[in-house]
């Protein structure tokens, strides 16, 4: 199979992205986080803080600080214990993190460049079953990692650098080819939650897309048939702006391939679990096509037209308000499934959820260049019912003006619940249903087959902001795959713009499900 038809199937129709005959050994699941063994390992503090507002300026970096971070960002929070509606269904027993998952199954690991005065310079992995950093390499390599970037970045001016990468089996031994579309996503929920980690802590990051992979994976010793970084996230006490460049008429003409010559190869054990492993070709095949040999390959990528402009607009009402509690907010975050009750919701509430999850297009990364108005490519939809100020139809978010742009007057929810093939949510309880929307052509003119996956990571990012943002007004948010992505389309009359629905967010009031949980912090 061609990438582009892998693509545009998995898009299209994700019920044909499994075969038929296709069986999940659950008794041989693969753990949900990597174990390295044998190496020397260095404990965290688990007197991780219970409030985070915002700081103007984080404090010298150190590896408490650090350490608290990365608990918010990936680590262990809980524990949950729950009983299914089916009686004779098993107890499920699940750790929970900050961030979501499909099917909780968290195909993502953290590794970071660590450069304090109380650890060893080098490089780590984040072990989250036991909230500790690994040491995989030591020494001192920022002219590496800077020209692994293209030299867009003063790396010698960052305490550290965060790298996500994807373990290729942690799900697809449950969903096939389905788990490459969920790994762009999870990455994308894990970089947000990581950018708002690092400014509660008073830290500069910037998001790097771009990069020669053959050497960030040699340099963190990773074998890019199992697993691969997707993105860096350097940190700084200094200002972005004082360490980021464009790199232009910089990056050399050093290819992937000599500079992994400069690098000792390195491997090391690691538990998986799983007794057999099941041969992935097409994930590999599309992390091939996906990755970049020379700084000359790096591109732009622009904003989103928009091309509803002059249609009628509500303005909601702005919100002024100081910075949330985000350790609150991230305890308070659920996932409603059948959970979804019928409640009110204002336009006050519904603005300012608005206004702070779009907020998160303003991050800083490599495809915008050094601008202080970084552009969207990822746009806001919704179909709003019985909201108190705003009449029932399908809208735009216009982020700029802060305004629903009425695209289709009504009660569209009979539609979406038809668009659903997975009937897990019913949506006529919810009173707001969001849908990420982006270009049907995946950005790959623009950035190739790394396209695909630069738009799942960074419609991953809204996707958290829209779910914090829903805990902060008390309400409940369900990203789901599980819908027909062109006949929501048809609501919002979007595919002669070239747009398609990426994920379907219902956001609305909801009740607990009963299960036992308890935090896993000291």
């Amino acid at each position: 199979m061609s990438p582009e038809s892998f693509l545009r199937d998995l898009h299209a129709d994700p019920s044909r992205s499994k075969p038929l005959d296709w069986e999940v050994d659950w008794e041989d699941a693969p753990l949900a986080y990597k174990l390295y063994r044998g190496l020397p390992a260095i404990s965290l503090s688990p007197e991780v803080p219970l409030v985070l507002g915002g700081r103007e300026r984080g404090p010298k970096p150190d590896l408490t600080g650090l350490g608290h971070l990365l608990w918010y960002a990936y680590g262990l929070t809980q524990l949950s214990h729950s009983c299914a509606a089916d009686p004779t269904a098993r107890p499920m027993q699940m750790h929970r993190r900050f961030v979501p998952s499909g099917g909780g199954l968290y195909p993502n690991e953290l590794y970071v460049y660590l450069k304090t005065k109380d650890a060893p310079d080098g490089i780590y992995h984040y072990d989250a079953a036991h909230h500790r950093l690994v040491l995989l390499r030591e020494g001192d390599y920022d002219s590496f990692l800077a020209s692994a970037l293209g030299n867009r970045c003063k790396v010698s001016a960052c305490f550290g650098a965060i790298f996500v990468s994807t373990v290729f089996w942690k799900n697809y031994y449950k969903y096939n080819h389905f788990a490459y579309r969920l790994q762009g996503l999870d990455a994308g929920v894990l970089i947000g939650q990581s950018l708002e980690a690092a400014k509660r802590f008073g830290y500069a990051a910037r998001v790097y897309y771009q990069f020669l992979d053959r050497a960030v994976n040699r340099l963190l010793g990773l074998s890019d048939r199992e697993e691969s970084v997707y993105a860096v996230i350097p940190l700084s006490a200094e200002p972005a702006d004082d360490w980021f460049s464009d790199g232009s008429g910089e990056s050399g003409n050093i290819s992937s391939t000599e500079l992994c010559r400069q690098l000792e190869e390195i491997r090391h054990d690691h538990y998986v679990r799983s007794r057999y492993i099941k041969p992935y070709p097409m994930l590999i095949h599309m992390n091939e096509a996906s990755m970049i040999e020379y700084p000359g390959a790096f591109r732009r990528a622009g904003a989103a037209p928009d091309a509803d402009s002059g249609v009628r607009a509500a303005y909601l009402p702005r919100v002024d308000r100081p910075m949330y509690d985000l350790a609150a907010v991230c305890r308070k975050r659920y996932s409603p499934e059948s959970e979804f009750v019928a409640g009110k919701v204002t336009a006050e509430q519904a603005g300012a959820l608005l206004q702070d999850a779009t907020a998160s297009c303003t991050y800083r990364n490599d495809l915008d260049g050094p601008r202080d108005n970084p552009a969207s490519r990822v746009s806001l939809y919704l179909c709003m019912h019985q909201v108190e100020g705003v009449p029932d139809g399908a809208y735009r978010y216009d982020a700029a003006t802060h305004a629903l742009r009425r695209l289709f007057p009504g009660d569209h929810r009979h539609r979406l619940q038809q668009a659903m093939y997975l009937n897990n949510v019913n949506l006529f309880q919810v009173p707001l249903c969001l849908h990420a929307a982006g270009n049907k052509n995946f950005l790959i003119p623009e950035l190739g087959y790394r396209g695909y996956r630069i738009q799942q990571m960074e419609t991953g990012i809204l996707v958290q902001r829209l779910l914090l943002a829903a805990s902060a007004a008390g309400l409940g948010g369900r990203p789901l795959l599980g819908f027909h992505a062109d006949r929501c389309d048809e609501i919002y009359d979007i595919a002669p713009q070239g747009k398609t629905s990426l994920i379907q967010i219902p956001i609305g009031p909801y009740h607990h499900r009963s299960r036992l949980e308890g935090g896993l912090h000291a």
